[in-house]
């Protein structure tokens, strides 16, 4: 049975208690003076004594994890055996054992170089500063395009054990990765509020395994990571062409996973595409739930304006002016949020009413840097896979309906959505004269006005364009 440094097993005689507690707390003394102070109050300091055997005459001494005991048993096991003998305490032999009762110490959910033990600052632990409380799982809004990695993310927060111990969320910038991770810690917490949690980036990593070797201080880290029960960390592909940190990433992964520990890892790509990775990591990555999330939609991209637009107060955002932004802001969500929060900071700091030409006025920059140049060559593919004809009816001179009328939704949505002109479109059309594109035009304009399913038809093509 464990006891309270100072104190030995009930099966040792008060004669053996006193001779013990007297020898550890000078074998103590002198191991902090030989190894020194950092590695003392590291590793040896947290120890305290167990069960003690007459018979055999050996004591166990109690330490903090598997992990500790390896290293200290590896480190510092014939120092300790020879100190007892030679405190002649009637102690021959020492184990270095886990403690029945040990708990892993708990870490701040904030980046490694922040961490502190809960004894130093357990209000704050509660709190999980580290985390931020606008990166939730509900202000995470989901569409097609980011459903799998949300689901998988929720499931590796929940209380019950995932199906899965590795998660590897891959997508651009800007499109809620970083989200993600800050959501699953905060939920994470709310049903294991002890539990060790770490979040860091990839860079962070590197730089502190780079100062611990520097340090000769390696162990300290490792164990630091490996007491982690969530680990999370972002934007792996920096670790890309550094073979060490590599290594012990590698080791890292491994030992948690063995553990059983919940591990969450995202890059601005898959596994598979990570340059100068070890293929080790990579299929220990693959290996795991490898979700992605794609740019968003112009659906999704709508719902989050509509969202921010909930709760911004005054001044007013337009539907317009939603719809604008949704179309304009295709290259990530977080542009397009800051987007939003300009148009709206500007409106509150200067008095001016949000319109479509204060907008437009105001995100020049941002629009031009979103502008793709869409071609009639994709506009020409999209309609006839979307009206299920052969591309090339584009350009053909067949006149039936069937084919006709997809060929004019083209035309239009050339004229609409490139900057060429209507002699150009007519000539990609088969040659066509422009009269005939200006026909298309206003034949698809009255369609729309005077039929919602043409207009269905033109709206779909128009977002799988933008998309």
């Amino acid at each position: 049975m464990a006891m309270e440094e100072g104190q030995v097993a009930s099966e040792a005689t008060g004669e053996d208690n006193a001779r013990i507690d007297a020898a550890w707390s000078l074998i103590r003394t002198g191991l902090r003076r030989d190894i020194g102070a950092k590695m003392f109050d590291q590793w040896l300091k947290p120890a305290r004594l167990g069960e003690y055997c007459s018979f055999s005459q050996t004591l166990d001494i109690l330490v903090a994890s598997d992990f500790s005991a390896t290293f200290v048993a590896g480190q510092f096991g014939d120092r300790l055996r020879l100190a007892w003998r030679a405190a002649n305490a009637g102690v021959r032999d020492v184990r270095i054992i886990k403690a029945p009762d040990a708990t892993a110490p708990r870490l701040m959910s904030v980046p490694v170089e922040e961490a502190r033990t809960e004894e130093q600052a357990p209000a704050a632990a509660a709190s999980a500063p580290g985390f931020r409380p606008r990166h939730a799982f509900a202000s995470f809004i989901t569409g097609e395009s980011n459903q799998l990695a949300h689901s998988a993310a929720r499931a590796m927060a929940a209380k019950a054990n995932p199906r899965f111990n590795l998660l590897f969320i891959h997508g651009g910038t800007g499109q809620g990765k970083t989200h993600l991770l800050h959501a699953i810690a905060e939920d994470f917490l709310t049903h294991s509020p002890a539990a060790p949690i770490i979040y860091m980036s990839a860079e962070k990593f590197m730089m502190e395994f780079v100062n611990a070797m520097r340090a000769n201080d390696t162990m300290a880290f490792k164990a630091r990571l490996r007491a982690a029960r969530l680990l999370l960390i972002d934007d792996i592909q920096f670790i890309a062409g550094k073979g060490s940190t590599q290594e012990e990433f590698l080791h890292t992964i491994n030992d948690l996973v063995e553990s059983g520990a919940r591990i969450v890892i995202s890059a601005d790509r898959a596994p598979q595409s990570l340059d100068a990775v070890d293929p080790r990591i990579l299929s220990r990555l693959a290996g795991g739930l490898v979700a992605d999330i794609q740019p968003a939609d112009i659906d999704l991209r709508l719902a989050i304006l509509e969202a921010k637009r909930s709760v911004a107060g005054d001044p007013p955002v337009p539907d317009a002016v939603i719809d604008f932004l949704a179309r304009a802001i295709r290259s990530n969500v977080r542009e397009l949020e800051g987007a939003f929060n300009k148009l709206v900071a500007y409106g509150q700091l200067t008095g001016r009413k949000i319109d479509l030409d204060f907008a437009q006025s105001m995100l020049a920059d941002a629009i031009r840097a979103n502008a793709r140049r869409i071609t009639v060559d994709e506009i020409q593919k999209a309609c006839a896979a979307h009206y299920r004809i052969d591309p090339a009816e584009m350009r053909s001179k067949r006149r039936a309906r069937a084919v006709a009328r997809p060929r004019q939704v083209a035309m239009y949505l050339s004229k609409k959505m490139t900057p060429r002109s209507l002699p150009e479109i007519g000539r990609i059309f088969g040659g066509r004269d422009h009269s005939t594109v200006i026909h298309a035009i206003r034949t698809i304009e009255t369609l729309r006005r005077d039929h919602a399913d043409i207009d269905a038809d033109i709206r779909a093509l128009q977002r799988k364009l933008e998309g």
